[in-house]
């Protein structure tokens, strides 16, 4: 098994491998990830949502992990979908979720349809992760109006197919147009990730 980084994390090429991987990073993944790198994207997301939320209760954190976006996002009626049971468990003792959800994303989720007002999702559509295959479960537990707000890494976004699957949805009349906000992923990495940017994809379910 790899040393928990996020090379490693990058380099992740299945669903076994992932869970044994985020096992073994779950206790330390807020010190020694989130705030060693100075990650924003959890708050940069729940910033985003906020802002633009009319009534997007309850929330679906896809990929919560540790449940950073839930702790930005306090008071908010939030659920935690996540692979890892280990990452989820560290995410429910911070108290901020309602209910926690082990679930794969990639087939069909045991969630009633048009449950959600709202689904939120960082650091999980990025290399060695989840790709488009996810989006139509995701709009089928949507109720229309719900609103998405998602940061996507821009290689992926391109090299797994997202924009040819969020264009079909536009086309579909399934989604609004998608509003895309670029932002600095880490503050305090020194390393090859430093300067990374990150897409927040924000659109609206129909």
């Amino acid at each position: 098994m790899p040393k928990p980084d996020l090379d490693s994390a990058y380099a992740l090429g299945g669903k076994e491998e992932t869970r044994e991987f985020y096992k073994e990073w779950a206790e330390n993944y807020d010190q020694t990830f989130a705030e060693d790198r100075g990650y924003r994207s959890p708050g940069e997301v729940a910033r985003r949502f906020l802002a633009s939320a009319k009534g997007n209760e309850p929330v679906l954190d896809v990929g919560a992990g540790t449940g950073l976006i839930g702790e930005a996002m306090a008071g908010v009626q939030i659920d935690a979908l996540d692979l890892s049971p280990d990452m989820l468990a560290v995410a429910g003792h911070k108290g901020v979720y309602r209910n926690l959800i082990t679930a794969d994303l990639t087939g069909p989720l045991d969630v009633e349809t048009a449950s959600y007002g709202g689904i939120v999702s960082s650091g999980t559509f990025t290399h060695g992760h989840v790709g488009p295959v996810c989006l139509p479960e995701l709009m089928r537990i949507a109720r229309p109006g719900a609103l998405f707000v998602c940061t996507v890494i821009p290689a992926v976004y391109d090299s797994a197919g997202f924009g040819s699957a969020l264009a079909q949805l536009v086309a579909n009349g399934q989604i609004t147009p998608i509003r895309f906000h670029e932002f600095r992923i880490y503050d305090k990495a020194d390393d090859a990730h430093g300067d990374e940017h990150g897409l927040i994809m924000e659109f609206h379910r129909l």
